[in-house]
């Protein structure tokens, strides 16, 4: 992407580009792959024997010999392919399944990625206004020396407040830069092409309740495979025990008497007697494995349902600080900073004041940026949690595309 890029394209560049979702798009080809091997029956086999032959007195030369060509086939028993086929399709399943889950990752990495950029963006915009506006206040106390209104120290200190600002901004720049390079890391790309992203972060809309969102986390990935990944282990007991019941290999073929010229049909029928190996061990781990996905889909269950708890406190939180820092801090900051500088024009207040109201506008500026980039990461994490846009769910704000801005 270059340009002002949108979320939707920075998503569509990473779902086409990147390299660990591609990884497992082969996975599931190869699990279907496998599907298809599972399901093919036993090849025949062709056996040529050749009996009584270069030994001694009539069986000297190939006089006496015996030809027998046949043609033999292994007949499983117990339903053996179709369960080994049933058994690797739910392998195939389950792969789809961690393509998805790697899918929803992907993309949730990008969007909190991609508000990160826009983070940086807008802290690097307050960067710059502080920059503006000490250079505003240097200029204003240096009139002031001059007039001999003020000492000269006034202007030491308003150089202090120059410098200061001039690092910040670059260091606001070089936060931006890093931004940029991993969201374009997310596309298999080492540099940034893009100029910048589109849109505008608001903490306008409270997330909806823990208990909605509950409702919704069947549908997260990472949970819903666990209905495949239970049936496999019980497919995979299936086959255990069937493995035991032995298979039967039949042959038959045509013995050719060399000496007497003539020929005979052969028929043979093999089969394993089970008196050691009943797949004792095999079915047993397949049990033990069986009792081990019971545990793991709890442990996974847990594990979702605690990130959505934590996620659900992160995006209130953030909402209610980014609410009030809107509503009543930055008001305030502002209105206070105005009345201060008006004061310092006026000479009615030294430029400590100026300076101290100035900080204190440009934190609660700074700390909202923080509060809207916390809110909107926090969204993507419920999100990528109950497998479907929030704003679905009935409330949470969405960032607004704005590729002009």
């Amino acid at each position: 992407p270059t340009g002002v890029i949108t979320l939707r394209q920075a998503m569509g560049a990473a779902l086409l580009r990147n390299p660990e979702l591609a990884s497992f798009s082969y996975e599931v080809r190869v699990r279907e792959a496998q599907a298809l091997q599972a399901g093919l029956l036993p090849n025949p086999e062709v056996g040529i024997e050749v009996e009584n032959f270069a030994g001694t007195g009539a069986t000297r030369g190939l006089d006496s010999a015996e030809n027998t060509v046949s043609l033999s086939q292994l007949i499983e028993l117990g339903d053996k392919r179709t369960k080994r086929r049933a058994l690797a399709e739910l392998d195939r399943d389950l792969a789809g399944w961690d393509y998805e889950a790697k899918r929803v990752a992907v993309l949730t990495e990008v969007t909190r990625r991609y508000v990160n950029v826009i983070t940086a963006q807008r802290r690097l915009e307050l960067a710059r206004e502080g920059m503006s506006l000490t250079d505003e206040v240097f200029k204003a106390v240096g009139k002031r020396v001059e007039a001999g209104a003020v000492p000269a120290v006034e202007r030491l200190r308003a150089g202090v407040l120059v410098a200061t600002s001039q690092i910040e901004f670059q260091r606001a720049q070089r936060d931006l830069d890093e931004a940029k390079i991993q969201l374009a890391s997310t596309w298999a790309q080492s540099t940034s092409t893009f100029d910048s992203a589109g849109g505008e972060l608001q903490a306008t809309v409270d997330v909806p309740p823990l208990e909605k969102l509950g409702q919704r986390i069947s549908q997260n990935p990472d949970l819903a495979r666990w209905t495949v990944e239970l049936d496999q282990s019980r497919a995979a007991v299936d086959l255990a025990k069937a493995s035991a019941i032995p298979d039967v290999t039949a042959s038959a073929g045509v013995r050719r008497y060399t000496n007497a010229d003539d020929t005979a049909i052969v028929v043979g029928l093999s089969l394993p007697l089970p008196l050691f190996d009943r797949n004792q061990g095999g079915i047993a781990a397949a049990r033990f494995s069986q009792a081990k996905a019971v545990q793991e889909r709890r442990a996974a269950e847990i594990r979702v349902g605690t990130a959505l708890k934590i996620a659900h406190r992160s995006a209130s939180t953030a909402f209610a600080e980014a609410s009030t820092l809107q509503e009543k801090v930055l008001p305030a900051a502002q209105e206070a900073y105005d009345a201060i500088d008006k004061a310092y024009q006026e000479g009615t207040v030294g430029l400590l004041e100026v300076l101290d109201a100035r900080r204190t506008l440009l934190e609660a500026r700074r700390q909202h940026i923080d509060a809207t980039g916390n809110y909107h990461a926090a969204v993507a994490e419920l999100e990528g949690l109950i497998g479907q846009p929030l704003n679905q769910v009935g409330a949470a704000a969405p960032i607004q595309e704005n590729p002009q801005n």
